[in-house]
């Protein structure tokens, strides 16, 4: 029994996960770190192409392993969750935490930001504390420099007593130094000597009453030492994993030990309650970081962080926070707005080109009709349709917001709108994922695994949907185009749609607001967590890695999983509309039906039955309402938008329809695609159908008064 590599082992505990070696001599690292402080770069610049991803068995956080070699090794790198403190409240810290403490890598290295390292040496300290190999490296160096912060890394070293490299991760050099240091470490035969962190002698007392119990079944000491400090400490979750690692019965046996009475008692005499002793560990950590860097870390600044202080007066401040979101948000619609028509007209004009060439292949192999409609009008238009309108807006909303993300200021939104969720009872991180929810709500409800507290996890994953995904907005800006701004098009049409847009988006948000108290008052009863938000020194983003990213990682898979359910869709349309019973196809049958509803709410059965078979998704609503209009047996494309308007008017449509499509198309149900990722990340049916009815039921109440008000005063 111990933490051992045969008791404790990559394979012993459930955030463990397969470690894929081309030797089995090959040396495990943990490349672990706060968040932001470049650590994924080091590790995509060290594996290059020789890295994938997966998941940690048993739990929703994505990992990423890759192999290094040196002269010395072939290394496999883990990439684990960024993480503040081995204090783990949600799940990618517990994911960290684990690995480190129970996944036995041979060596951890610790990846610190150099323009704010007294902060990171925090996880540091905790990390040496049980880590038999540890390298730090400070990683940011060139921004350190532009700031006037020198960093002595020697004296860091003799103070850690570990290893300590600066790099700049695009320097290759600095990663050769940054990987001899590992090899030294490695190969080392005598174990480190780290610091020990020094806590109030109440504490030590009682570390060293538990210590006695402990000492003949873990005769490594400093381990010792950390395995007494977290079981004084009674955190649930690490106790748990403990005692899987541990087994026999081994925290029952010990909780009714004399020796823990014993400690337990020294910590009652002394005042220190379970939640001040965690105060106390804490506090105890920060003041050695802030030693350790005295004389180590200096500024030839008086103060390297002035401009970043004014800007933030102005970005976080009282009267100026909340209407520079607004403009922001409102200039980014404008770009997405401005710039994907042309790009978006050329790839639909290119992929309709692609469906005649099909077209004459079929009449070249002599296919009957019926299979030419169903794999070509039906099935290709489809997913021709939801490529043409998705992917420009796409390609440029996403990189715009990892532009945002990059430079600092998305955590500048979650400092902004904390306030506004504490008073719903919710998380002020919830901010972030609402902002993932712009680009694709699926994307905003895994975003949501940020958030620490279960109870507040579900109400972000419950109403992000209230805020539109850009699958809705081609029919928010052609609905508020056609009705509310005029059909010239040009500069000034985009500025005054992207206007009416934030203004629909901000209904959206407030909305979410009034839900999530409304669930935190009755379904999700709860008082509002603390968390640690960090407001990142803004930064140059980096051009290249932002376009990868936000195209290869958000794009392209997003795209993918709704061109996947878009395509049965469009075989579903197809069959629909062209097969019919008496002289009127299925289709109007259902739009008919739907019909007296439908009235209830402003629209008709038509625009109904389009958002029901948009489910998959939501790009397809507004060519579904002009096929069936139009009574063709396939999705069709109107010349513009004033024939467009044209059409829908001399099909009944008033600037009161207009509001509901509007108000419905931004309350309603979630896409396929959303629905199954809340199922996967809840496990739950009945939370994934409440995400469905929630939207829906406000938004047919918000039809329904918008409705009665355009009959009031007509």
């Amino acid at each position: 029994m111990g933490l051992t590599h045969r008791s404790v082992g990559i394979q012993a505990v459930d955030s463990g996960l397969a470690i894929q070696k081309k030797t089995p001599h090959d040396p495990v690292v943990a490349l672990a770190g706060n968040p932001n402080v470049g650590k994924s770069t080091i590790f995509n610049a060290l594996t290059g192409s020789n890295q994938h991803t997966g998941n940690w068995p048993g739990k929703t956080v994505s990992n990423a392993q890759g192999y290094c070699k040196t002269a010395a090794h072939g290394y496999v790198l883990v990439d684990i969750p960024g993480t503040y403190s081995l204090m783990a409240h949600s799940a990618e810290e517990a994911v960290a935490r684990n690995f480190i403490c129970f996944g036995a890598p041979d060596a951890v290295v610790v990846v610190c930001d150099a323009t704010c390292l007294e902060r990171n040496l925090n996880l540091v300290l905790q990390t040496l504390e049980i880590a038999d190999n540890a390298v730090v490296c400070v990683n940011l160096m060139d921004e350190a420099k532009r700031k006037g912060i020198c960093i002595d890394t020697a004296r860091l070293a003799a103070r850690l007593g570990v290893p300590v490299i600066s790099t700049t991760a695009r320097k290759k050099a600095d990663l050769h130094r940054l990987m001899q240091a590992v090899d030294e470490t490695v190969d080392r035969k005598t174990p480190q000597r780290p610091l020990t962190v020094s806590y109030p002698a109440p504490i030590e007392k009682a570390v060293e009453a538990l210590d006695v119990r402990l000492r003949g079944a873990f005769p490594n000491k400093r381990r010792r030492r950390w395995l007494c400090l977290k079981l004084l400490d009674s955190d649930p979750s690490l106790c748990a994993e403990i005692d899987a690692a541990c087994g026999d019965g081994f925290l029952e046996e010990l909780n009714g030990s004399a020796e823990m009475a014993k400690a337990q008692e020294i910590l009652k005499d002394a005042g220190l309650t379970q939640d001040t002793l965690r105060d106390a560990v804490v506090t105890a950590i920060a003041d050695t970081a802030g030693r350790i860097c005295r004389g180590a870390v200096t500024y030839r600044q008086e103060d390297c962080h002035r401009r970043d202080l004014r800007i933030d007066r102005v970005l976080t401040g009282r009267v100026t926070a909340y209407p520079l979101m607004l403009l922001l948000l409102a200039f980014i619609f404008f770009l997405t707005i401005y710039a994907a028509n042309y790009p978006s007209a050329l790839l639909s004009a290119g992929l309709f080109w692609v469906q005649d060439r099909l077209t004459d292949l079929f009449t070249a192999l002599h296919a009957p009709a019926w299979l030419h409609g169903a794999l070509v009008l039906g099935v290709y238009r489809v997913l021709a349709w939801v490529v043409s309108v998705m992917l420009p807006p796409m390609a440029i909303f996403f990189p715009l917001f990892t532009l945002l993300e990059d430079a600092g200021y998305l955590p500048r939104i979650a400092y902004n709108l904390d306030k506004p969720f504490q008073r719903c009872h919710a998380c002020g991180k919830q901010a972030l994922t609402m902002c993932m929810g712009f680009g694709c709500n699926a994307a905003g409800v895994v975003g949501c695994r940020i958030i620490d507290s279960p109870r507040e996890r579900l109400l972000a994953i419950l109403t992000n949907n209230f805020v539109p995904c850009n699958g809705r907005f081609p029919t928010l800006i052609a609905i508020l185009t056609m009705f509310f701004v005029g059909t010239a098009g040009g500069f000034f049409s985009s500025a005054l749609s992207a206007l009416l847009l934030t203004a629909v988006i901000l209904l959206g948000i407030l909305t979410t607001f009034g839900v999530t108290r409304l669930l935190s008052r009755t379904l999700l009863r709860g008082m509002p967590s603390s968390f640690t938000l960090e407001l990142p020194p803004y930064r140059r983003p980096q051009i290249g890695r932002v376009i990868w990213r936000s195209i290869w990682d958000r794009t392209v898979f997003i795209l993918g999983r709704a061109a996947a359910v878009a395509a049965p869709a469009g075989l579903l349309i197809w069959l629909l509309a062209n097969i019919k019973a008496g002289d009127i196809s299925l289709l109007q049958h259902c739009a008919d039906f739907l019909d007296p509803f439908a009235r209830l709410l402003g629209m008709d059965g038509v625009i109904l039955m389009a958002f029901i078979l948009g489910f998959p998704a939501n790009e397809i609503v507004i060519p579904i309402i002009i096929m069936t209009y139009m009574a063709e047996g396939s999705l069709t494309e109107l010349a513009g938008l004033e024939t467009m308007r044209a059409l829908l008017t001399a099909h009944g449509w008033t600037a009161g329809t207009a509001v509901s499509v509007i108000l419905f198309s931004l309350f309603h149900w979630p896409c396929s695609t959303t629905l199954l990722t809340i199922k996967k990340e809840t496990g739950s049916s009945f939370w994934t159908l409440l995400a469905a009815l929630i939207p829906t039921v406000v938004g047919i109440l918000a039809c329904m008064a918008a409705t009665g008000i355009f009959r009031l005063f007509t």
